[in-house]
């Protein structure tokens, strides 16, 4: 019987840093959004509207991320180490190029684009939209490169160091927001340039990283001649055979989400700022299994790419059990703390008791579904099985997230006309229905074995 692959020393060095890196990474928003509310309710809805419009491009740039993570693990699994570094280079262009061209049209096009996304809402909350917005897009192409590197330092089996770089980002991050928004005042103008400042410090720490002459002794994927343009197209293709049906169930499913969230423009000041804490605080509940999702890249990418599918099975059902105790443990003490997490953002008392309220709904329901719904989809795509895991996410999306949603969210509108801001559980349990149907496609699909004769090198 063969070695395993990853002891469970290191699997503890892979996942304890991705866990502490996702807290991080959402400190980014809760950050803005904690110090924005400062500037009232206005300025938390406006961040919020464009942190939710802004996930779609995010998500590309993640699904890059994991092609090429997938792709460069399955290299490394077959100890194919120049081809892996040929896919870092591949990685670096084509995320890059996308974030430049997303500029391009958004930047001149972004008062249309919020028009035509979220309809009539109120002009101070489009106002500091579009102030934000800004700011943003032109953090994308930093915040591509960025992901990209991590997404490589992972398939080398080595999180400790995209760790050490979101530290630094985040508080570069918070710095900023403390400077720009409570020292020189200028609102929400001052979150998006001190998350534009953090990112840009995030990147080209990552690079240097990987290019540094030391990293030939110490990596296995390091990059060589960065002025030097090559496109492989071979390369390219392979990335893309998983990053295209990642992308396009990622930036589906958030279509999805901000058509839902659209629903929401009748509901209310309260409804929106309650929906955009909710989105804040139950987030971290996911850090666990999130990071979980992450670190199966690697380890069952490389299990693929070395051939050893019973071990690529076993590590998956390991990784799922780890992912379900994660989630019980820290959905269950955001739950119990959630009155006091609250009290945290400058709310009205009515905004306040209503994302109480939903906050723990979302708690009882990410310790059932979540980690089925979104750690498992991981797995499947780091064999290559990414196809299967589109067609599920945009059945789902719209069979069950927007349509129920609107029917639940309408029918509590209609019931109770004096509380509008109640409708807004209608549109959290059309999502809990969603989580529900793809965990159980992809629980099956898992179980079923097909995955395993997925393969992309």
């Amino acid at each position: 019987m063969k070695e395993n692959l990853f002891s469970k020393q290191d699997l503890r060095r892979l996942i304890f840093p991705l866990v502490a890196e996702q807290f991080l990474a959402m400190t980014i928003g809760a950050c803005d959004t904690v110090m924005v509310s400062s500037v009232g309710e206005a300025g938390v809805s406006g961040v919020s509207l464009i942190d939710q419009l802004t996930q779609l491009f995010i998500q590309l740039f993640a699904a890059f991320a994991t092609g090429g993570a997938v792709v460069s693990s399955q290299y490394l699994g077959h100890k194919s180490d120049e081809k892996a570094r040929t896919a870092a280079r591949q990685l670096l262009n084509i995320s890059t190029f996308v974030a430049l061209v997303i500029i391009a049209i958004c930047l001149p096009l972004r008062h249309f684009i919020l028009n035509l996304i979220y309809g009539k809402i109120d002009e101070s909350v489009m106002q500091n939209a579009l102030i934000y917005f800004v700011w943003i897009l032109l953090s994308f192409p930093f915040l591509a490169i960025y992901n990209s590197c991590a997404a490589l330092f992972r398939s080398m089996g080595n999180s400790k160091i995209s760790l050490k770089v979101s530290l630094m980002m985040n508080l570069t991050n918070i710095a900023g927001n403390a400077v720009l928004i409570y020292g020189a005042k200028i609102g929400v103008a001052g979150a998006g340039i001190a998350t534009l400042a953090s990112r840009i410090v995030a990147a080209i720490v990552m690079v240097y990283l990987l290019a540094r002459p030391s990293a030939k002794i110490n990596s296995r994927i390091y990059l060589e001649k960065l002025w030097k343009i090559e496109i492989r197209f071979d390369m390219i293709r392979k990335i893309l055979k998983v990053a295209i049906p990642s992308g396009i169930e990622n930036s589906v499913f958030h279509i999805g989400k901000i058509l839902v969230y659209s629903f929401m423009s009748g509901f209310g000041l309260a409804a929106i700022a309650a929906n955009a804490i909710t989105n804040t605080i139950a987030s971290f509940s996911n850090i666990p299994a999130q990071a979980i999702g992450l670190s199966s890249v690697t380890v069952i990418g490389q299990c693929i790419g070395a051939g050893e599918k019973e071990q690529a099975k076993s590590y998956g059902h390991k990784l799922m059990k780890e992912a379900y105790i994660g989630m019980f443990c820290v959905a269950t003490a955001i739950f119990l703390l959630c009155p006091l997490l609250v009290r945290a953002f400058n709310l009205s008392d009515e905004a306040r008791l209503l994302a109480t309220g939903v906050i723990r709904t979302c708690m009882v329901a990410n310790i059932f579904f979540w980690p089925m719904s979104f750690t498992m989809p991981n797995i499947l795509r780091a064999s290559g099985d990414a196809k299967f895991t589109m067609v599920v996410s945009n059945i789902s999306m719209w069979l069950f997230r927007v349509l129920f949603s609107f029917l639940i969210s309408k029918y509590l509108l209609f019931k109770f006309p004096e509380n509008t801001a109640l409708a807004l559980y209608g549109i959290w349990f059309g999502m809990y229905i969603d989580w529900v149907f793809r965990g159980l496609c992809f629980g099956i699909r898992f179980h079923r074995n097909r995955w395993l004769d997925k393969k992309v090198i």
